[in-house]
């Protein structure tokens, strides 16, 4: 099992960006998958997440309504849509094999396998 981001870079607030993940030793719907983001001096956040199967989507507060995933099995892809980005967007983004779990009106992610390399979103002026 191999995830492999890219498509990250410099951009200014307002702008977009679409980061993609390729997959491989599985397809993109047979597992629960996330977009995770580390920042310089913080811990991770879990920002976005979708289901096996149905495509059930998750978004953090702090990116919904900014951010959509999706994902193309015949492509193997996974993918990260950010519009109207916002300086605090700055960070590595992985993506990663989870397993997604509903608490009421909140969601977790329970994660496995490894760390890719990430691809670095700088959002500045």
């Amino acid at each position: 099992v191999q995830l492999v981001e890219s498509g990250g870079g410099l951009v200014q607030p307002g702008g977009s960006l679409r980061l993609s993940c390729e997959v491989s030793g599985f397809t993109v719907g047979s597992y629960d998958l996330s977009w995770v983001r580390r920042a310089p001096g913080k811990g991770p956040e879990w920002v976005s997440a979708i289901k096996s199967g149905d495509g059930t989507t998750y978004y953090a507060d702090s990116v919904k309504g900014r951010f959509t995933i999706s994902r193309d099995n015949a492509k193997k892809t996974l993918y990260l849509q950010m519009n109207s980005l916002k300086p605090e967007d700055t960070a590595v983004y992985y993506c990663r094999t989870v397993r997604i779990v509903e608490y009421g009106s909140n969601w977790f992610v329970d994660p496995f396998g490894s760390w890719g390399q990430g691809t670095q979103v700088t959002v500045s002026a």
